[in-house]
């Protein structure tokens, strides 16, 4: 918001502008123990934990425009209106490397995708996807893009 001054009335004129579009700013997640899931999604991301803006609440930052959004970890009052059916999808080249890394770390495999070329768009030769549970068990995928040589 912007104030301005008009000055043949001597007045303040206040005036409200927006953006376009809005912003990715967080992901708030549900649960139980939001610190010991911070502490989950913070290693497995490679991102620095801390406290959350809300009492209560502790957030797993980002280290840079890239790393995708904050993610909020919250231990609400009572239980939520319905399932919330949008889950983080997680990138990577060495998809068989983090699934060990992750399961390390406390997560469950619950499934297994692979996609053949012909389900695909031009230049992707395959898909591997994942499934997974966090240890409170929220899902996430694991998604692997092999392109097609050229």
């Amino acid at each position: 918001m912007t104030v301005q001054n008009a000055t043949a009335n001597h007045r303040r004129e206040v005036i409200m502008t927006t953006t376009v579009s809005p912003s990715f700013a967080a992901l708030t997640i549900d649960c139980a123990d939001p610190v010991a899931l911070a502490d989950f999604w913070g290693k497995a991301l490679g991102r620095p934990v801390s406290p959350g803006a809300v009492a209560g609440d502790t957030a797993v930052d980002t280290t840079s425009p890239e790393s995708g959004p904050r993610l909020i970890l919250h231990n609400p009052p009572g239980p939520g209106t319905a399932k919330n059916s949008v889950h983080p999808v997680l990138v990577t080249d060495h998809h068989d490397e983090e699934i060990e890394r992750l399961t390390g770390l406390g997560a469950r495999t619950l499934t297994e995708i692979n996609l053949p070329s012909a389900a695909l768009p031009p230049g992707v030769a395959a898909i591997r996807q994942t499934t997974l549970a966090d240890p409170e068990g929220n899902e996430f995928d694991l998604v692997t893009w092999q392109l097609q040589p050229e």
